[in-house]
């Protein structure tokens, strides 16, 4: 082997439900993250029971235990970016929102509201907590239009709507805003903007309806990206590539909704030559 050097990663922590069917939530995150080689740590806020048909069930974890996880990882290894995604209740937001507000390392907030199947993952007081406390300590917060009319009550009709969403969510606190406009007629647009620059996202739309996980795995791109020292647009930009691959190749389970391909880049480099 001879001498090799062990460099040890950045490191990307997620706070987020786990997805017992691997597509979404913890374990999405952790497959994004090893694919953009960085190193996957993860706090568990709740647990859900789900599969490719729906959300069948799911439990937060007590307030307590989600401390002593954060706490146990940002006080011994640390973390270069971090990434939150489904935190249930007002009480996990708001101590999410009190540790990460108190550590110096950009915030990427995915306002988990509503799940592909119209499961809702948030209960309604918790909306008031995203909005008052965890969306002022964000770096970057990715709603889709959805979450948006949630967050602001801003509906967004078409694409000379996507700003005045990204402001309504800007008052709100968070130094960057990514609105999601995948639910649009037409070819989807993404629109980033910090209130002054402004960076649009053109993809073209794949006829594949195994998109679970794609919230998920786009915040955690970025994170990713963000923990390896890019600048915002350009995390963005390199993340969104990332994700309309793996939607393109996003593959059947079960019955339902099937993921996205986090693991398509590593498939299509090891797939036998035709």
């Amino acid at each position: 082997m001879g001498d090799m050097t062990v460099v040890t990663p950045p490191r990307v922590l997620t706070v987020a439900g786990s997805d017992s069917g691997g597509g979404a939530g913890i374990q999405a995150d952790l497959k994004t993250m090893l694919a953009h080689g960085v190193h996957g740590m993860s706090v568990i806020a709740a647990v859900t029971a789900q599969n490719s048909l729906g959300v069948q069930g799911y439990w937060e974890l007590p307030p307590e235990a989600v401390r002593a996880q954060l706490d146990s990882v940002l006080g011994d290894i640390g973390a270069q970016a971090v990434k939150t995604g489904m935190l249930a209740s007002p009480a996990l937001v708001e101590l999410v929102a009190e540790v990460l507000g108190a550590y110096d390392a950009p915030t990427v907030v995915d306002p988990v509201g509503v799940s592909k199947h119209g499961d809702t993952l948030l209960v309604p007081e918790a909306v008031e907590s995203l909005k008052t406390r965890l969306l002022p300590v964000a770096t970057l917060v990715t709603p889709n239009l959805w979450e948006v009319e949630q967050l602001t009550s801003v509906k967004v009709e078409d694409e000379d709507g996507l700003r005045r969403a990204a402001d309504a969510i800007l008052e709100l606190g968070p130094t960057w805003a990514l609105i999601k406009g995948g639910h649009l007629p037409g070819d989807p647009v993404d629109l980033l903007t910090d209130g002054t620059a402004e960076y649009r996202f053109r993809a073209e739309r794949h006829d594949n309806r195994h998109t679970h996980g794609t919230g998920c795995t786009l915040a955690s791109a970025i994170a990713s990206h963000l923990a390896q020292g890019e600048e915002m647009p350009v995390a963005v930009a390199k993340a969104k590539e990332y994700v309309t691959g793996a939607i393109a190749r996003g593959f059947p389970l079960g019955g339902g909704i099937g993921p996205v391909d986090h693991a398509w880049e590593w498939r299509a480099r090891s797939a036998p030559a035709r």
